[in-house]
């Protein structure tokens, strides 16, 4: 017998107004990156200062996880998320406003508060609308936002900022915070109060080896995702030759293959986390040592980024999840961290690609360390399932 709680009848809308929720965060995190050159010129600084608006948001994505987690950890969460949605939608209005370099970056610093966050609590709400065998599927029901706003938010935002001004992509984004604000308020239960964090204890589960090899999992899946993604634009010119509106086509690929890849990998993630993991990641590692090759034409490079947007993306779920399941004690404050482990990935990644273009070895090699870096998370996956047979044969033998 189903509960008012179940997908049966009322999962649906609970997952839609968190999907509606992660596409405005989606917009705002990768919109910018299309937007340098013209927010540049508009607060009178140079492209690479420019360019620390992104780092700025990421920072503040590993920051903010944990403390906004814990610090909204005694309310509801349909009224925590919608507080993040407000936070987010204040710091797009303050960038809309900002009149300087200066208060837009820490404009952007407090959008990015919401980010890890919303995605951890998220998560919690959305494995807990349906049944244990379809929580990862769930969840990347809500991630589907995020790859959908690859897809077409962020070039719209983009081609707003760069027709209008980028003052009006930010307030624009601002109004996608409001939508969802309403969303979450209508269609999530008002919940119940949660309970005073014990900080000792949530802190402790993080510690665990089990969550932290999780967590490096997830730095290494996004850090491979990221070594080409970040340089994927003049790696086509100089491997394919490719115009600016071939990359763009590219860019919206990738995107496609963000959704598709999304929904397989929690569709996946409900048989087996670890059997997920290790294939779409041999997928990946695969793919990307193969795309030099590949690139070689327009047609290889077009089918080697779609199969590279599906599996980086792929992965996704099945990662948080099984940081969710790893962490049982504390999973909304270890889903939000893992957030914030994606975001390190990114980092890591751009400085790999860039790192391997410093030293002189060509975009080529580009996809190949991040393939390096993919299989370093393969081995972890295997490393840890070897663990968990071990103890599961040893606990047989008592």
């Amino acid at each position: 017998m189903t509960t008012p709680e179940t997908p049966a009848n009322k999962g649906g809308l609970p997952l839609l107004a968190l999907a509606v929720g992660a596409f405005g965060i989606g917009v705002t995190e990768f919109s910018p990156m299309g937007l340098l050159p013209v927010i540049a010129e508009g607060v009178n600084v140079s492209i690479p200062s420019a360019g620390m608006l992104v780092s700025a948001y990421a920072i503040g994505v590993m920051l903010g996880a944990p403390l906004m987690t814990l610090a909204l950890s005694r309310w509801s969460r349909r009224k925590a998320l919608i507080a993040l949605m407000a936070i987010f939608t204040l710091g797009n209005l303050l960038s809309a406003m900002a009149p300087n370099y200066t208060t837009l970056l820490l404009a952007r610093l407090v959008t990015s508060l919401n980010h890890g966050a919303f995605f951890g609590l998220g998560s919690l709400v959305a494995a807990s609308v349906v049944p244990r065998h379809k929580q990862a599927s769930a969840v990347a029901t809500m991630f589907l936002g995020l790859t959908i706003a690859n897809v077409g938010g962020v070039p719209a935002a983009t081609w707003l900022g760069q027709v209008i001004g980028w003052r009006m992509s930010f307030a624009a984004t601002a109004v996608l915070g409001l939508v969802a604000m309403l969303a979450l308020w209508t269609a999530l239960p008002a919940g119940e109060a949660g309970r005073r964090p014990d900080l000792r204890r949530e802190l402790a589960v993080l510690k665990s080896p089990v969550v932290l090899v999780a967590l490096l999992t997830t730095v290494l899946g996004a850090g491979a995702m990221f070594t080409l993604y970040t340089y994927v634009a003049p790696t086509l010119a100089e491997l394919t030759g490719a115009s600016p509106g071939f990359v763009t086509a590219m860019l919206v690929l990738i995107g496609i293959g963000f959704t598709i890849g999304n929904t397989a990998g929690g569709r996946y993630a409900d048989r087996s986390l670890d059997g997920s993991l290790i294939a779409f990641l041999g997928l990946v590692i695969v793919d990307m040592l193969a795309f030099p090759w590949l690139a070689s034409t327009q047609v290889g490079a077009a089918v080697g980024l779609l199969i590279f947007g599906f599996g980086t993306f792929a992965v996704v779920p099945p990662l948080q999840m099984r940081v969710m399941r790893a962490a049982t004690e504390a999973p909304g404050l270890a889903s939000s961290v893992n957030v914030g482990a994606f975001n390190l990935g990114n980092a890591l990644g751009a400085a790999a690609g860039g790192a391997v273009i410093s030293a002189g070895m060509g975009y080529a090699a580009v996809p190949v360390a991040g393939a390096l870096i993919a299989v370093a998370g393969l081995a972890l996956v295997l490393l840890q399932r070897a663990s968990n047979q071990r103890r599961k044969l040893a606990a047989q033998a008592c």
